[in-house]
């Protein structure tokens, strides 16, 4: 008997990044991604209660998605949201319907969000040079910061140093993002000078200063909507939110 071959349709998903802040030889580079649509093999993942209790059940989804030969952790947060608005799109098509509170009468009502109208940050792009490495003069103290765009890994990394810190009823997001994403001061490349000068030396208005031009420079999508009530009221640039109705239809609805 014949063997039977079967193929999945498969779409390309172009980066935020454009693939400009990648070393030439990664392949993320190539600004693109191949992602298969969804199948019954995805929805056993999403509906996979051990990875919904680690927190990993999307990175898990992307993953299989993805056909591309890529590092998961390589892709930069920009770039990954792009893959969560395409697998959404692949899986379940490009309408999100979501209760939404009206900003003036605070009444939930049910609006319906098209995904593939989502678009890019508008970025200055002739900034990238094919490596995760910027330079930034703070206002106040004029030391020079050398920073990096954060990744995948980097966020895996973040979230378990502030796990640590949460065992020891401590707090420190803001700190701990910034010894993540600075990776010289004055030319300095130590982590432990890093460290110490993040944490005893940097004024908050430089911090914030810092965090400022990381999220201007940072390419994304531009997750934001245009709120259209019953009565006709408009608002743009509302927050899009992304909660548990997002991969499972009608759950939040």
């Amino acid at each position: 008997m014949e063997q039977t071959k079967f193929s999945l349709p498969t779409e390309t998903v172009e980066l935020p990044s454009k693939g400009l802040l990648y070393p030439v030889e990664n392949p993320l580079s190539s600004g693109k991604i191949e992602m298969k649509y969804m199948t019954a093999k995805e929805e056993d993942i999403l509906s996979n209660q051990n990875y919904i209790r680690q927190g990993v059940v999307f990175d898990k989804l992307f993953q299989s998605l993805i056909v591309s030969k890529i590092n998961y952790d390589d892709l930069l947060v920009g770039d990954k949201n792009a893959v969560l608005i395409a697998a959404r799109i692949l899986g379940y098509g490009k309408d999100y319907p979501i209760k939404f509170p009206h900003p003036i009468t605070g009444e939930e009502e049910l609006v319906t969000v098209d995904l593939a109208e989502i678009k890019n940050k508008n970025v200055d792009y002739s900034s990238y040079k094919n490596a995760n490495e910027f330079t930034f003069t703070l206002p106040q103290s004029k030391n020079e910061i050398t920073f990096k765009i954060l990744t995948h890994r980097d966020e895996k990394q973040i979230e378990e140093e502030l796990k640590g810190l949460k065992k020891a009823n401590l707090s420190a997001e803001v700190t701990t993002r910034l010894k993540q994403a600075i990776i010289a001061v004055n030319g300095t490349r130590e982590k432990k000078d890093i460290r110490d000068f993040i944490d005893n030396y940097l004024l908050a208005a430089d911090a914030r200063a810092l965090r400022d031009y990381i999220r201007k420079i940072t390419p994304d999508l531009d997750l934001t909507f245009t709120f259209v009530g019953s009565d006709g009221y408009t608002q743009e640039g509302v927050d899009l939110p992304i909660g548990v109705s997002f991969f499972y239809p009608n759950a939040g609805i």
